[in-house]
């Protein structure tokens, strides 16, 4: 029996709109599982002893702050109580002032109170450190590029973990400000921040 050219004419649009359907079903379906995975994303801290670890697996990501700008309660809290907080609910930092100063290619805009390096679920990595050390608000952000679309959801996450803290654990750190050019004990200590003007602490000199 032959099909009338009518008829062919008829079926081809209904094809095209069955698989138009089915190609949306199926992307809605898999983005709906990968966003699911992340409804309570696990943060792994990255101790020191497996940084170059951290470093050789996500040696090829292109980092980023895209999809980290959405504000959270934590980015109006003063970035030296948060160091207390993240103490309290991970520990110490990944990397420190004194991790750093010691390369041979270190430069004084180089200089950061703390960092913090995640893995999120297992293969998501993320970097935190601060802003200004203790003279300013929130934490810097970087996180992989292919996975900006769960940024957001990740970073409210952390955000609600560390406010989740109920008491902030006490820390002693040293900074250097290039702009103001000079360094600082950074302690908080019986709920209180404390930021004093000091001498560069031994062996920490910095070569301008």
């Amino acid at each position: 029996m032959m099909t009338s050219n009518k008829s062919l004419s008829k079926t081809k649009p209904m094809r095209n709109s069955l698989y138009s359907f089915l190609f949306t079903l199926l992307f809605v379906l898999i983005s709906s599982s990968a966003f699911a995975q992340f409804e309570m994303p696990e943060f792994e801290k990255v101790t020191d002893n497996r940084r170059e670890w951290f470093m050789d697996k996500f040696a090829d990501i292109k980092w980023t702050g895209r999809g980290l700008y959405e504000n959270t309660t934590i980015d109006d809290i003063n970035t030296g109580k948060i160091r207390a907080r993240l103490k309290a609910a991970f520990g110490e930092p990944t990397k420190s002032l004194e991790d750093l100063i010691d390369n041979s290619d270190f430069r004084p805009a180089q200089a950061i109170q703390f960092e913090y390096w995640f893995v999120v679920n297992d293969s998501i990595p993320l970097l935190i450190l601060d802003v200004d050390g203790p003279f300013s608000n929130g934490l810097v952000y970087g996180g992989a590029s292919k996975y900006i679309d769960l940024m957001p959801q990740i970073k409210r996450a952390f955000s609600n973990k560390l406010m989740s803290v109920d008491s902030l654990s006490s820390y002693q750190d040293y900074y250097y400000s290039p702009e103001r050019e000079q360094w600082f004990n950074v302690m908080y200590i019986n709920d209180q921040l404390k930021t004093e003007k000091i001498e560069a602490p031994e062996g920490m000199e910095i070569d301008f």
